[in-house]
């Protein structure tokens, strides 16, 4: 069958064979098998499948088998700046490990995938001084398809959101997982975040970095853990 997929991490399995994670329209989340090593092969390969590499490929499906074979592997949108802008790139490692964590289901969804594959193209088009919040404005838009995005509509000044349970709240939680009335409205603004706005939002580093944590520590809270993101630090550094 035909597969187009979104290449999030590759693993080295063997001398020969790599396994390379990706996020496929067809069946969600899957493993591939990949060669690995310096041959000409492996090396195509390797530059077809880094990180928001958005591609196709035949492979065979069988009941039971975890690791697919793939051949044919060819692009379906030729990616420039994402794989060589050294901010982008930076950005694409993070988005890939995190998204490697937080896809965990072999179950198709096509709004994802669409969001994904137009998310990736924008990054790549979009001049490099305007991606800054380009990260957490991605994880905020995808939380909203996961299922995951606090009604904003229940919102009013004043009012805390409990991170743990994912609404807003009139007083403080007898948890610990909640922000302040200012933080709280502070992120009711990030929410209303778009790609064609978010160049508006002048946050320092330090607002960023802390925005980020937050969007994390949700994710964390309402999908899988994400506190061993080792890019991270990385990206802190560069915005």
């Amino acid at each position: 069958m035909k597969l187009s997929f979104i290449a999030l991490k590759s693993t080295r399995y063997s001398d020969s064979q790599s396994i390379l994670t990706a996020y496929s329209r067809e069946l969600g989340r899957v493993s591939m098998a990949v060669p690995a090593g310096k041959g000409k092969g492996a090396s195509r390969i390797r530059a077809l499948t880094m990180p928001l590499s958005i591609l196709e490929c035949e492979t065979d499906v069988k009941p039971g088998r975890e690791v697919m074979p793939i051949r044919q592997v060819r692009p379906v949108i030729v990616l420039g700046e994402v794989h060589t802008h050294p901010v982008k790139q930076m950005l694409a490692m993070f988005l890939a490990e995190v998204l490697s964590v937080v896809l965990r289901e072999s179950v198709p969804d096509d709004r994802v995938y669409r969001y994904l594959e137009s998310s990736i193209s924008y990054l790549d088009s979009v001049h490099g001084g305007l991606v800054a919040n380009f990260h957490i404005c991605f994880l905020l838009h995808l939380g909203r398809l996961l299922g995951i995005e606090p009604d904003v509509s229940t919102y009013a000044p004043g009012m805390v959101i409990d991170l743990r349970d994912g609404i807003w709240r009139g007083s403080m939680p007898l948890h610990g997982e909640w922000l302040s009335p200012e933080e709280s409205a502070a992120a009711v603004g990030m929410l209303r975040m778009t790609y064609s706005n978010m160049a508006s939002f002048r946050l320092t580093r330090e607002q960023r970095s802390r925005a980020l944590d937050l969007v994390l520590r949700y994710y964390s809270l309402h999908v899988a853990p994400l506190s061993h993101i080792r890019s991270l630090e990385i990206l802190r550094s560069m915005f």
